[in-house]
Protein backbone atom coordinates (compact mmCIF):
# COMPACT_ATOMS: atom_id res chain seq x y z
CA UNK A 1 0.00 0.00 0.00
CA UNK A 2 1.36 3.67 -0.80
CA UNK A 3 1.85 5.64 1.92
CA UNK A 4 0.01 8.98 1.82
CA UNK A 5 2.53 11.15 3.73
CA UNK A 6 -0.54 14.10 3.60
CA UNK A 7 -2.35 15.01 7.03
CA UNK A 8 -5.47 13.74 6.80
CA UNK A 9 -8.58 15.23 6.18
CA UNK A 10 -11.13 15.74 9.36
CA UNK A 11 -13.80 14.22 7.59
CA UNK A 12 -14.60 10.46 7.69
CA UNK A 13 -16.97 9.19 4.49
CA UNK A 14 -19.47 6.09 3.24
CA UNK A 15 -19.45 4.60 0.02
CA UNK A 16 -22.15 3.34 -1.92
CA UNK A 17 -21.90 -0.29 -2.19
CA UNK A 18 -20.36 -3.29 -1.83
CA UNK A 19 -17.22 -2.30 -2.86
CA UNK A 20 -15.44 1.05 -4.22
CA UNK A 21 -16.51 2.48 -7.78
CA UNK A 22 -13.46 4.36 -9.85
CA UNK A 23 -15.19 7.50 -8.58
CA UNK A 24 -14.89 6.98 -4.76
CA UNK A 25 -11.47 5.60 -5.10
CA UNK A 26 -10.36 9.12 -7.14
CA UNK A 27 -12.23 10.94 -4.75
CA UNK A 28 -10.64 9.66 -1.52
CA UNK A 29 -7.25 9.41 -2.68
CA UNK A 30 -7.38 13.51 -3.78
CA UNK A 31 -9.48 14.05 -0.23
CA UNK A 32 -7.52 11.85 2.09
CA UNK A 33 -10.85 11.32 4.76
CA UNK A 34 -9.27 10.43 7.93
CA UNK A 35 -11.35 7.07 7.42
CA UNK A 36 -14.64 5.44 6.62
CA UNK A 37 -18.04 4.02 8.03
CA UNK A 38 -19.92 1.33 6.61
CA UNK A 39 -23.48 0.34 6.81
CA UNK A 40 -25.86 -2.46 5.78
CA UNK A 41 -25.59 -1.41 1.94
CA UNK A 42 -21.80 -2.37 2.34
CA UNK A 43 -22.16 -5.59 3.96
CA UNK A 44 -22.21 -9.03 2.17
CA UNK A 45 -20.06 -11.71 3.14
CA UNK A 46 -16.84 -11.53 5.87
CA UNK A 47 -14.56 -12.01 2.86
CA UNK A 48 -16.61 -9.31 0.63
CA UNK A 49 -16.26 -6.62 3.89
CA UNK A 50 -12.42 -7.53 4.47
CA UNK A 51 -11.81 -6.72 1.13
CA UNK A 52 -13.87 -3.53 0.95
CA UNK A 53 -11.80 -2.82 4.20
CA UNK A 54 -8.81 -2.95 2.19
CA UNK A 55 -9.79 -1.34 -0.61
CA UNK A 56 -10.62 1.75 1.65
CA UNK A 57 -7.57 2.24 3.13
CA UNK A 58 -5.49 1.52 0.21
CA UNK A 59 -7.42 4.30 -1.44
CA UNK A 60 -5.77 6.57 1.49
CA UNK A 61 -2.16 4.81 1.77
CA UNK A 62 -2.91 4.33 5.33
CA UNK A 63 -3.45 0.92 6.56
CA UNK A 64 -4.53 2.39 10.03
CA UNK A 65 -7.13 4.67 8.28
CA UNK A 66 -10.20 4.17 11.17
CA UNK A 67 -12.79 2.07 9.89
CA UNK A 68 -16.53 2.37 11.47
CA UNK A 69 -19.77 0.83 11.99
CA UNK A 70 -22.91 1.33 14.16
CA UNK A 71 -23.23 -1.89 15.61
CA UNK A 72 -24.98 -1.79 18.70
CA UNK A 73 -27.37 -4.83 18.65
CA UNK A 74 -31.32 -5.11 17.92
CA UNK A 75 -32.34 -2.54 14.89
CA UNK A 76 -29.23 -0.84 14.86
CA UNK A 77 -26.77 -3.56 13.48
CA UNK A 78 -25.14 -3.20 10.03
CA UNK A 79 -23.57 -6.55 10.50
CA UNK A 80 -26.74 -9.57 10.54
CA UNK A 81 -27.13 -13.27 10.75
CA UNK A 82 -26.61 -15.27 9.10
CA UNK A 83 -22.90 -14.36 9.11
CA UNK A 84 -23.06 -12.64 11.83
CA UNK A 85 -24.94 -13.27 15.25
CA UNK A 86 -28.08 -11.75 15.80
CA UNK A 87 -26.99 -9.07 19.04
CA UNK A 88 -29.52 -7.77 21.43
CA UNK A 89 -30.48 -4.06 21.75
CA UNK A 90 -29.82 -2.44 25.08
CA UNK A 91 -33.44 -2.66 26.59
CA UNK A 92 -32.86 -6.59 28.06
CA UNK A 93 -29.73 -5.74 29.90
CA UNK A 94 -31.67 -2.75 31.21
CA UNK A 95 -34.31 -4.96 32.09
CA UNK A 96 -31.81 -7.08 33.74
CA UNK A 97 -30.19 -4.89 35.37
CA UNK A 98 -33.21 -3.76 37.40
CA UNK A 99 -32.89 -7.27 39.19
CA UNK A 100 -28.99 -7.92 38.95
CA UNK A 101 -26.80 -4.82 37.90
CA UNK A 102 -23.77 -7.33 38.30
CA UNK A 103 -25.39 -10.22 35.84
CA UNK A 104 -26.52 -7.08 33.42
CA UNK A 105 -22.89 -5.34 33.41
CA UNK A 106 -20.80 -9.60 32.93
CA UNK A 107 -23.56 -10.09 30.30
CA UNK A 108 -23.02 -6.54 28.56
CA UNK A 109 -19.49 -7.23 28.46
CA UNK A 110 -19.11 -10.35 27.30
CA UNK A 111 -22.03 -9.22 24.27
CA UNK A 112 -19.55 -6.45 23.52
CA UNK A 113 -16.48 -8.50 23.48
CA UNK A 114 -18.14 -10.77 21.08
CA UNK A 115 -19.57 -7.88 18.88
CA UNK A 116 -15.48 -6.22 18.88
CA UNK A 117 -14.21 -9.62 17.90
CA UNK A 118 -16.56 -9.48 14.97
CA UNK A 119 -15.82 -6.58 13.69
CA UNK A 120 -11.96 -6.95 14.63
CA UNK A 121 -12.27 -10.00 12.20
CA UNK A 122 -13.53 -8.04 9.49
CA UNK A 123 -10.11 -4.77 9.93
CA UNK A 124 -13.38 -2.77 11.46
CA UNK A 125 -11.55 -1.31 14.29
CA UNK A 126 -14.53 1.66 15.75
CA UNK A 127 -17.85 1.04 16.85
CA UNK A 128 -20.73 3.62 17.07
CA UNK A 129 -21.35 2.50 20.66
CA UNK A 130 -22.60 2.85 23.19
CA UNK A 131 -25.96 4.80 23.42
CA UNK A 132 -25.41 7.02 26.61
CA UNK A 133 -29.08 8.81 25.75
CA UNK A 134 -31.49 8.58 28.60
CA UNK A 135 -35.34 8.19 27.22
CA UNK A 136 -38.30 10.11 29.02
CA UNK A 137 -41.57 9.25 28.32
CA UNK A 138 -43.33 11.01 25.59
CA UNK A 139 -39.86 10.84 23.61
CA UNK A 140 -39.78 10.08 19.83
CA UNK A 141 -38.70 6.02 19.77
CA UNK A 142 -35.94 6.27 17.62
CA UNK A 143 -34.11 6.26 20.58
CA UNK A 144 -36.16 3.29 22.29
CA UNK A 145 -34.72 0.27 23.48
CA UNK A 146 -31.60 0.98 22.24
CA UNK A 147 -31.22 2.57 25.54
CA UNK A 148 -29.51 0.80 28.56
CA UNK A 149 -32.48 2.22 30.76
CA UNK A 150 -33.85 5.59 32.13
CA UNK A 151 -31.90 5.71 35.33
CA UNK A 152 -29.14 7.95 34.01
CA UNK A 153 -26.36 6.30 36.83
CA UNK A 154 -27.82 3.03 35.48
CA UNK A 155 -27.44 3.91 32.09
CA UNK A 156 -23.42 4.99 32.77
CA UNK A 157 -22.91 2.20 34.65
CA UNK A 158 -24.08 -0.49 31.75
CA UNK A 159 -22.65 1.64 28.53
CA UNK A 160 -19.12 1.73 30.61
CA UNK A 161 -19.51 -2.01 30.43
CA UNK A 162 -20.19 -2.17 26.15
CA UNK A 163 -16.50 0.19 26.26
CA UNK A 164 -14.33 -2.13 27.72
CA UNK A 165 -16.15 -4.87 26.27
CA UNK A 166 -14.90 -3.15 22.46
CA UNK A 167 -11.45 -2.26 24.25
CA UNK A 168 -11.32 -5.86 25.26
CA UNK A 169 -11.17 -6.49 21.46
CA UNK A 170 -8.57 -3.98 20.30
CA UNK A 171 -11.89 -1.70 19.35
CA UNK A 172 -12.56 1.95 19.89
CA UNK A 173 -16.36 2.69 21.26
CA UNK A 174 -18.09 6.21 20.26
CA UNK A 175 -20.26 7.57 22.89
CA UNK A 176 -23.52 9.10 21.46
CA UNK A 177 -25.12 11.23 21.19
CA UNK A 178 -23.87 13.65 23.06
CA UNK A 179 -25.09 16.11 25.17
CA UNK A 180 -28.29 13.53 24.75
CA UNK A 181 -30.53 12.75 22.23
CA UNK A 182 -33.12 10.73 24.96
CA UNK A 183 -35.90 14.15 25.28
CA UNK A 184 -36.05 14.25 21.63
CA UNK A 185 -39.61 14.16 20.22
CA UNK A 186 -39.13 13.68 16.54
CA UNK A 187 -36.27 11.66 14.81
CA UNK A 188 -33.20 13.68 13.91
CA UNK A 189 -32.52 11.67 10.80
CA UNK A 190 -36.03 13.45 9.25
CA UNK A 191 -35.93 16.56 11.17
CA UNK A 192 -34.70 18.91 13.68
CA UNK A 193 -35.63 17.82 17.45
CA UNK A 194 -35.80 20.86 19.74
CA UNK A 195 -35.05 20.33 23.73
CA UNK A 196 -36.29 23.17 25.89
CA UNK A 197 -35.53 21.68 29.30
CA UNK A 198 -33.92 23.85 31.60
CA UNK A 199 -29.99 23.78 32.04
CA UNK A 200 -30.51 22.37 35.37
CA UNK A 201 -32.91 19.65 34.25
CA UNK A 202 -30.62 18.50 31.65
CA UNK A 203 -27.58 18.69 34.32
CA UNK A 204 -29.73 16.38 36.62
CA UNK A 205 -30.78 13.77 34.14
CA UNK A 206 -29.32 13.68 30.23
CA UNK A 207 -26.14 15.32 31.20
CA UNK A 208 -25.32 12.31 33.53
CA UNK A 209 -23.79 9.97 31.60
CA UNK A 210 -22.17 11.49 29.36
CA UNK A 211 -20.48 13.16 32.76
CA UNK A 212 -19.30 9.84 34.01
CA UNK A 213 -17.78 8.63 30.52
CA UNK A 214 -16.15 11.75 29.76
CA UNK A 215 -12.72 10.23 29.54
CA UNK A 216 -14.05 7.81 26.69
CA UNK A 217 -11.92 7.97 23.34
CA UNK A 218 -14.24 8.97 20.60
CA UNK A 219 -17.66 11.22 21.05
CA UNK A 220 -20.40 11.56 18.47
CA UNK A 221 -22.49 14.86 18.71
CA UNK A 222 -26.38 15.40 19.11
CA UNK A 223 -28.24 17.01 16.08
CA UNK A 224 -31.03 18.50 18.78
CA UNK A 225 -31.19 21.99 19.44
CA UNK A 226 -30.99 22.65 23.61
CA UNK A 227 -32.82 26.01 24.02
CA UNK A 228 -31.72 26.30 27.68
CA UNK A 229 -27.41 26.81 25.81
CA UNK A 230 -28.67 28.05 22.01
CA UNK A 231 -31.62 28.93 20.88
CA UNK A 232 -30.92 28.48 17.43
CA UNK A 233 -28.20 25.86 16.33
CA UNK A 234 -27.69 22.12 16.91
CA UNK A 235 -25.18 21.12 19.74
CA UNK A 236 -23.36 19.70 16.24
CA UNK A 237 -23.07 23.28 14.68
CA UNK A 238 -23.34 25.25 17.67
CA UNK A 239 -20.09 26.51 19.46
CA UNK A 240 -21.91 27.30 22.68
CA UNK A 241 -23.03 23.65 23.54
CA UNK A 242 -19.84 22.11 22.14
CA UNK A 243 -17.72 24.53 24.37
CA UNK A 244 -19.72 25.29 27.22
CA UNK A 245 -21.22 21.91 27.63
CA UNK A 246 -19.54 19.13 25.82
CA UNK A 247 -15.59 20.51 26.52
CA UNK A 248 -16.65 22.53 29.75
CA UNK A 249 -19.75 20.99 32.04
CA UNK A 250 -19.31 17.67 30.74
CA UNK A 251 -15.14 17.75 30.83
CA UNK A 252 -15.28 15.49 27.59
CA UNK A 253 -12.04 16.06 25.89
CA UNK A 254 -11.86 12.88 23.51
CA UNK A 255 -12.40 13.02 19.87
CA UNK A 256 -15.49 15.16 18.68
CA UNK A 257 -17.26 13.39 15.41
CA UNK A 258 -20.49 14.97 14.34
CA UNK A 259 -23.56 12.94 13.40
CA UNK A 260 -24.28 12.23 10.26
CA UNK A 261 -24.28 15.34 7.99
CA UNK A 262 -26.61 13.71 5.29
CA UNK A 263 -29.48 13.57 8.33
CA UNK A 264 -32.31 16.10 7.62
CA UNK A 265 -31.99 17.42 10.64
CA UNK A 266 -29.08 19.59 9.28
CA UNK A 267 -29.97 22.08 6.47
CA UNK A 268 -28.52 24.26 3.81
CA UNK A 269 -25.48 23.42 1.67
CA UNK A 270 -23.25 20.47 2.83
CA UNK A 271 -20.76 23.08 2.29
CA UNK A 272 -22.14 24.98 4.97
CA UNK A 273 -22.89 21.94 7.23
CA UNK A 274 -19.20 20.72 7.18
CA UNK A 275 -17.84 23.95 8.05
CA UNK A 276 -20.55 25.08 10.23
CA UNK A 277 -19.52 21.91 12.72
CA UNK A 278 -15.90 22.15 12.14
CA UNK A 279 -15.99 25.91 13.41
CA UNK A 280 -18.06 24.95 16.44
CA UNK A 281 -15.82 22.55 17.37
CA UNK A 282 -16.08 19.38 16.09
CA UNK A 283 -12.71 17.77 15.30
CA UNK A 284 -14.15 15.36 12.52
CA UNK A 285 -17.44 15.46 10.40
CA UNK A 286 -18.85 12.31 8.97
CA UNK A 287 -21.00 11.94 5.74
CA UNK A 288 -22.66 8.72 5.76
CA UNK A 289 -24.95 7.72 2.98
CA UNK A 290 -22.16 7.17 0.12
CA UNK A 291 -24.06 9.73 -2.82
CA UNK A 292 -21.59 10.99 -4.64
CA UNK A 293 -22.56 14.69 -5.00
CA UNK A 294 -22.99 15.30 -1.90
CA UNK A 295 -19.87 14.05 -0.81
CA UNK A 296 -17.92 15.72 -3.19
CA UNK A 297 -19.72 18.91 -2.12
CA UNK A 298 -17.76 18.03 1.25
CA UNK A 299 -14.81 17.09 0.03
CA UNK A 300 -14.62 20.65 -1.22
CA UNK A 301 -14.54 22.01 1.76
CA UNK A 302 -12.09 19.54 3.43
CA UNK A 303 -9.77 20.90 6.00
CA UNK A 304 -7.02 19.03 7.38
CA UNK A 305 -6.98 17.93 10.99
CA UNK A 306 -5.93 20.38 13.59
CA UNK A 307 -2.84 19.52 16.06
CA UNK A 308 -5.53 19.51 19.42
CA UNK A 309 -7.50 16.54 17.09
CA UNK A 310 -4.48 14.74 16.72
CA UNK A 311 -3.74 14.90 20.02
CA UNK A 312 -6.90 13.47 20.78
CA UNK A 313 -6.66 10.63 18.17
CA UNK A 314 -3.34 9.71 19.59
CA UNK A 315 -4.71 9.87 22.79
CA UNK A 316 -7.85 7.93 21.50
CA UNK A 317 -5.59 5.08 19.50
CA UNK A 318 -3.20 4.91 23.10
CA UNK A 319 -6.49 2.93 24.43
CA UNK A 320 -6.55 0.10 21.98
CA UNK A 321 -5.95 -3.20 23.55
CA UNK A 322 -4.22 -6.10 22.69
CA UNK A 323 -6.84 -8.86 22.44
CA UNK A 324 -6.72 -11.92 24.38
CA UNK A 325 -8.05 -15.63 23.66
CA UNK A 326 -11.40 -16.42 24.92
CA UNK A 327 -14.10 -18.79 24.37
CA UNK A 328 -16.68 -17.45 22.09
CA UNK A 329 -19.16 -19.87 22.30
CA UNK A 330 -19.26 -20.45 26.05
CA UNK A 331 -19.48 -15.92 25.88
CA UNK A 332 -22.51 -16.38 23.77
CA UNK A 333 -23.93 -19.30 25.97
CA UNK A 334 -23.27 -17.30 29.16
CA UNK A 335 -25.01 -13.99 27.50
CA UNK A 336 -27.76 -16.02 26.57
CA UNK A 337 -28.79 -17.59 30.00
CA UNK A 338 -28.07 -14.68 32.24
CA UNK A 339 -30.50 -12.38 29.61
CA UNK A 340 -33.07 -15.62 29.79
CA UNK A 341 -34.07 -14.54 32.95
CA UNK A 342 -36.00 -11.43 31.53
CA UNK A 343 -36.64 -12.73 27.93
CA UNK A 344 -38.68 -15.66 28.89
Amino acid sequence: MPVNSQPPASLILGCAGLAITEAERRLFAATNPLGFILFGRNIDTPDQVRTLVASLRESVGRADAPVLIDQEGGRVQRLKPPHWRKAPPGAPFAALAEHDSDAAKQALRLNFRLIGRELADLGIDVDCAPVLDVPVLGAHDVIGDRAYGTDPAMVADLACEVAEGLLDEGVLPIVKHIPGHGRATVDSHVDLPVVEESAETLEANDFVPFRILSDAPWGMTAHVVYTAFDRDRPATTSPVVINDVIRGRLGFDGVLLSDDLSMKALGGRFEDRSNDSLDAGCDIVLHCNGEMDEMEAVARVARPLTDRALERLARAEARRRRPVPFDTEAAHARVEALLSRVMR
